[in-house]
């Protein structure tokens, strides 16, 4: 059987909780963040299995790491599963849009599909869903909250010598 395990970590966005089975990350969510999952009561806090992820996430919000390494496994359909791995693309510091996503895909009338299949990664941040933005360039939906959306791609922008992530922020 499958140990289920969690753990969590502090970050600039508040408490972050880890799920995985010991050998791979399954989810990273944020306090009062959509879709996050209620553990389960055979789900036991071990943090050793999530050294490295918590080290990494430590490195990325202090700017020295833009792209993870970990062992993920993600729970979700085909598509969904597809458009995570599209969302891994993204460069650090850029921001694509839903339909572009979409197109990328080869699904070019699929951005509303795309939108819902990212609001519902399970990998916030690591696979990140957060460089996704509307068509016209503005902040759209983020189940962390639009401020920690915001947050993070000016956190991202900053680092790799760009502007805000939008016109009349940062």
């Amino acid at each position: 059987m499958t140990a289920l395990l969690y753990s969590e970590t502090d970050s600039p966005l508040g408490p972050l909780l880890l799920l995985g089975d010991g050998e791979a990350l399954s989810g990273l969510y944020m306090n009062a963040q959509k879709h996050r999952p209620a553990l389960e009561r055979d789900r036991r806090r071990d943090d050793a299995p999530f050294r490295a992820a918590r080290e990494q996430l430590a490195a990325y919000f202090a700017g020295e790491l833009r792209v993870f390494d970990l062992p993920l496994a993600p729970s979700g359909s085909a598509f969904q599963q597809s458009v995570w791995r599209a969302l891994l693309d993204i460069p650090y510091g850029d921001t694509t849009s839903y339909g572009e996503l979409a197109q990328r895909l080869g699904k070019p009338g699929a951005a509303r599909a795309v939108g819902l299949a990212n609001g519902r990664n399970p990998l916030g941040i690591i696979v990140p869903c957060h460089r996704v933005i509307g068509a016209s360039g503005t902040l759209t939906g983020y189940g962390g909250g639009l401020e920690r959306k915001q947050w993070l791609l000016d956190h991202e922008r900053r680092l790799a010598g760009g502007q805000s992530a939008l016109p009349g922020f940062g």
